[in-house]
């Protein structure tokens, strides 16, 4: 029995996005160690958008999840959180962010924690690396599993 997983069309995936809970090993790394690593992943799936992957706050190393200044707000997901990603002497600023206290319907995104992974060193899905998304807005990850085409490149803003 096959254990891959079929590939699935951005163009398929719903608005308001869906959150789908996802047994895929999921790691981060920057300045060359894994600052946090996961086999139960949440993945937002949104019309048009690679899946964006949430992590556990409890998968990131101590201390590498710095508090900063500011939010966004998401229509659907509600008022967002940041942190610089910092270990050693590299810093991510604003790389990663969370919900703490998400909209009705996303309250899974609770404690979970969303990773730009062009700001990281390198981000995998069951030990592919990840193509991150154009655009510095949207924390998408591209594997081999989703196609497109994807929204974030110039001319894309209002699909």
């Amino acid at each position: 029995m096959s254990t891959e997983r079929p590939v699935e069309s951005v163009w398929d995936y719903p608005r308001p996005p869906a959150v789908d809970a996802s047994g895929e090993t999921v790691e981060v790394h920057l300045d060359g160690r894994c600052i946090a690593r996961t086999g139960s992943p949440l993945r937002v799936l949104e019309t048009s958008h690679p899946p964006t992957y949430y992590l556990p706050r409890s998968a990131f190393e101590r201390g590498v999840l710095v508090p900063v200044p500011g939010t966004t707000f998401c229509e659907f997901k509600g008022e967002a959180a940041y942190f610089d990603v910092v270990v050693d002497e590299a810093r991510a600023p604003r790389a990663a962010w969370l919900y703490p206290h998400p909209s009705p319907g996303y309250e899974r995104l609770a404690d979970h924690v969303g990773v730009m992974p062009g700001a990281m060193q390198g981000c995998y899905v069951d030990g592919e690396r990840v193509t991150p998304q154009e655009g510095s807005f949207y924390g998408g990850w591209i594997t081999s599993r989703v196609t497109g085409p994807f929204k974030g490149a110039p001319g894309t803003l209002h699909w």
